[in-house]
């Protein structure tokens, strides 16, 4: 079989070897992490905080961790706090020409991009760190804390945030010698790592109740066709033809030819849904400083299953899928870029018109994008309105099904360029496989 000989070629090459067994025992470390609870509490006693992180917001955080969250372990703080390092350090990149000039200046520039992230997340878990603790508290019994007074809370702090910076470490030791994105691997492994307890939980509770097995047949069934148009989303592309005008170096003759330019349907990827869901957590948090934490406006937008709560984070998706294109596609640099090599799009003349013909492009390609990733981001909900377990639900679409499908695409995209630049033969049989940049590997 095709499959198998793919894996036998996988296997010949050293060095694509290397790089797999690298990585899968980087992730056997992290995930025993999740583990080693933090010195001081006893790991009999987090029932409560389990029970907290079955479902909601709570329970996000809980799958984005791997669990660790739910297990008051070393690595409870996962890697979202460096996450969201990255999204202000790129929103800075808008704002001051510091960043901006960084962004243009290559390796070096982004060397430095990277040191900032790093302060930047340092000063993130310093805030995070004692909110965790404060929940921690609330949730378990006093029984549960072996060791409490302001060492625990020192040495909790302290341990926490090193924790979240060996794992971003752990991370950028797979993107430097094993295969895929370091980073966006230990979040996948974290959602994938949940799926099988939920499932099994799901296929119980299915097959003791109402519907039966029919009921759980139609469930996967379903959940396949939302992976199947999550693909199409993250691949999907509009190529815009470029012609390059014929150049005479010396005796050689250079262009002549027509390349193409894909512009990508959903270019924002899943940070319109982060953005989108770090608003809607902000109800959550007013609640907690309230005086009447039991108003209506208050339980409506604290419900992540309700009308309303769905309702304006699809609303805030598309904003944010229109915002972010704009802040990361540059028609102007695409224009002047084109010119500069000798390049323009046939029947569109150069300079404004190419990018008011860009801007037109982008705004007719992004709406059904935007308005398809807000529908996929509020799956879930509509999941546990039709019965599912919210735990399962959560594989029905939001940020964890696009990370999902887009690490998958990626670290698959990767193997095959290993294959195909050792003369095997790809992972698909047109012998190339669509990552989220939208491009196609080929050689």
């Amino acid at each position: 079989m095709r499959l198998i000989q793919t894996i036998k070629n996988i296997f010949k090459i050293e060095d694509l070897k290397a790089r797999l067994v690298y990585t899968f025992l980087i992730i056997l470390l992290y995930r025993f992490g999740k583990y080693v609870t933090l010195p001081g509490i006893d790991p009999s006693q987090l029932e409560g905080l389990r029970n907290q992180t079955s479902s909601g917001i709570m329970g996000l955080l809980d799958m984005f961790s791997g669990g660790a969250f739910s297990q008051a372990s070393v690595f409870a703080l996962g890697i979202m706090p460096y996450i969201s390092a990255s999204i202000v350090v790129q929103l800075l990149g808008i704002v001051f020409p510091y960043f901006q000039k960084l962004q243009k200046e290559g390796e070096s520039g982004r060397r430095k991009m990277n040191q900032y992230t790093r302060i930047l997340t340092v000063f993130i878990l310093i805030l995070q760190a004692p909110t965790y603790l404060v929940n921690l508290h609330a949730q378990l019994p006093a029984s549960a804390f072996i060791i409490s007074g302001v060492f625990f809370q020192i040495s909790s702090v302290v341990i926490l945030t090193s924790g979240t910076m060996f794992v971003m470490w752990l991370g950028e030791r797979i993107t430097d010698k094993g295969i895929g994105n370091g980073i966006s691997l230990i979040i996948m492994i974290g959602i994938v790592a949940r799926m099988p307890a939920s499932f099994i939980f799901e296929s119980g509770a299915r097959l003791n109740g109402a519907g039966g097995a029919v009921a759980l047949i139609v469930e996967i069934v379903v959940l396949f066709v939302v992976i199947l148009a999550t693909i199409l989303l993250v691949q999907g592309t509009r190529r815009v033809p470029v012609q390059y005008a014929r150049r005479i170096v010396g005796n050689k003759q250079y262009g002549g030819v027509r390349q193409y330019i894909p512009l990508k349907v959903n270019a924002a990827g899943v940070m319109p849904i982060i953005f989108a869901q770090a608003i809607m957590m902000l109800p959550i948090i007013i609640a907690g400083y309230s005086s009447n934490p039991t108003s209506g406006f208050v339980v409506a937008f604290s419900n992540m299953y309700g009308f309303w709560y769905n309702f304006v984070t699809a609303i805030l998706i598309i904003a944010f899928t229109y915002f972010y294109t704009a802040i990361t596609i540059n028609p102007v640099q695409m224009a002047e870029d084109m010119k500069k090599n000798g390049g323009f799009i046939p029947g569109i003349k150069p300079g404004r018109k190419t990018v008011e013909f860009f801007d037109m492009i982008m705004s007719r390609i992004t709406l059904p994008g935007s308005i398809f990733l807000a529908i996929i981001a509020v799956l879930p909900a509509l999941a546990v309105k039709a019965g599912i377990t919210p735990e399962f639900a959560q594989f029905y679409g939001g940020t964890s099904l696009l990370i999902l499908v887009g690490v998958i695409l990626d670290t698959l995209q990767q193997i095959e360029s290993h294959l195909l630049m050792r003369h095997y033969d790809g992972l698909m049989k047109s012998g190339r496989v669509k990552g989220r940049s939208g491009a196609v590997t080929s050689i």
